[in-house]
């Protein structure tokens, strides 16, 4: 009786003193104390995070002008009506000499980027290099002199689940913002973006506006670049996605070189998901690697060994869970020299020195179609294996590609797209952009047209 009554003494005094404990209030004092808040590293990172500001011309037409009764009785001006199109995003500044990261999306068919910083001073930007592939776009400050601040690149491949973020940017234009949260998942591969399917996926809240944004570790480096998120209300809903920093750091490397594309490395090969069907067949526990459906010939692919029915389970050591990983883990290794890629072939593990070169790409000859057809306004090409790598299409295929049908443009409001194979206009076969060109200026007042989309061909007739 004597210890229960001790132990209600001892709770009932420490109830009477928790209301003044949690009014305390008092300075840290120590060094480790203040490494609490995360003050110390938003106050070291900020600087180098910028708003990018966005604007294109666009024609509003109203086809209520084209009616001379309306205009007459509305004392309205005929023809198309020019309106500014302003978008808004976040951009990271990753060289002193004003070099900004920010994402394609951001930017995409603007006439005019401005980039604002955090002490409110603007700047205008030209666009130094934009990569649809991964989302990534390079911009340079102009007429600028001074040394700006800047985040260095963390190895995102050292990130894990659980490790805290914070997120900084402008979401919904309210101005610099920064949230928190953790590392939710790694090499999220299904969510449908951009070429390269490996996000780092975090709680921290990002909305409309963030995009292009930072999303930093606890020593301030950059870990991504904030791009999209899951949301049915347009709002956050704790499912974010950033783009690692370790591909951020291939797409600036080529901008501060003077490219105007990314160069990656090129493998010659055609690779599936395995399916569980599959895995049973190969006696596999579960359903990981990339499966090699076929291999171009004197590719890097076909000179390294890779076999057809290889299954890639690694390379350079990390473990590869399906396609869309060895895509992303082999598009990030640098140029020049070869990458170890681990195979199971016939159930026996097989190790390959995979050259890392980049595809060949003579002969493109892109050209931007001007007469008057169904073609006009789209950019065109030659299919080479480097296109033919960047367009997703079959290393053999051969012919003239829709490399960009425009904004717009008669070739768009027809309905081409991108990656559309032109194989016959009029019945007359199309080889070469130089023949699709010299079909265009036909004066046909019907187009029979030929073309293969997703492997699939499609036959059309327009005019008559």
């Amino acid at each position: 009786m004597t210890l229960i009554r001790t132990f209600a003494a001892l709770l009932l005094s420490v109830l009477a003193a928790a209301p003044a404990l949690a009014q305390e209030r008092r300075v840290p004092s120590s060094p480790a104390e203040i490494k609490l808040s995360y003050a110390p590293i938003v106050q070291r990172v900020q600087p180098a995070v910028v708003n990018v500001y966005a604007a294109k011309m666009v024609q509003n037409h109203n086809p209520f002008l084209d009616d001379p009764i309306f205009r007459k009785f509305f004392g309205l001006q005929g023809g198309p009506q020019e309106q500014m199109q302003r978008s808004l995003g976040s951009g990271v500044m990753v060289d002193p000499s004003g070099l900004v990261v920010t994402n394609v999306h951001v930017i995409e068919g603007a006439d005019e980027v401005k980039v604002s910083l955090s002490d409110k001073r603007e700047f205008e930007a030209e666009i130094m290099l934009k990569d649809t592939r991964s989302d990534l776009a390079v911009l340079k400050l102009k007429n600028v002199k001074e040394k700006f601040a800047t985040l260095d690149f963390a190895n995102s491949d050292e990130l894990m689940v659980g490790d805290v973020v914070l997120a900084i940017g402008n979401p919904f234009g309210v101005g610099q913002t920064v949230t928190h949260g953790i590392i939710s998942a790694l090499a999220r591969t299904q969510v449908g973006i951009t070429d390269y399917q490996f996000f780092i996926q975090t709680d921290a809240p990002i909305n409309p506006g963030n995009s292009g944004g930072a999303l930093v570790d606890m020593t301030g480096r950059l870990a991504g670049i904030n791009t999209a998120i899951y949301s049915r209300s347009g709002g956050s809903q704790g499912i974010g996605f950033a783009i690692p920093a370790n591909m951020v750091r291939v797409v600036v490397a080529s901008a501060k070189s003077g490219g105007k594309a990314v160069k990656r490395p090129w493998l010659g090969a055609k690779l599936q998901a395995v399916t569980p069907e599959i895995a049973e067949s190969l006696g596999l526990r579960s359903p990981t690697g990339a499966l090699v459906a076929s291999v171009v010939p004197n590719s890097p692919a076909a000179r390294a060994g890779l076999k057809e029915s290889d299954l890639i389970t690694a390379i350079d050591g990390q473990a590869i869970e399906d396609p869309n990983a060895f895509d992303y883990r082999f598009a990030t290794r640098p140029l020049g020299g070869s990458a170890e890629v681990e195979v199971q072939r016939g159930g026996k593990p097989v190790k390959l020195a995979m050259p890392l070169e980049t595809a060949p790409d003579g002969g493109r000859n892109e050209i931007v179609i001007s007469g008057r057809s169904p073609f006009q306004g789209a950019r065109v090409a030659n299919i080479s294996p480097a296109l033919a790598d960047e367009l997703h299409l079959d290393a053999d295929t051969e012919g003239v590609v829709i490399v960009e049908p425009g904004d717009g443009t008669p070739a768009a409001n027809v309905g081409f797209q991108k990656g559309d194979i032109i194989m016959a206009v009029n019945s007359q076969r199309i080889g070469k952009t130089s023949e699709l060109e010299k079909a265009s200026r036909d004066t046909a007042r019907v187009w029979r047209i030929t073309l293969l989309r997703a492997g699939q061909q499609i036959n059309v007739t327009l005019g008559g």
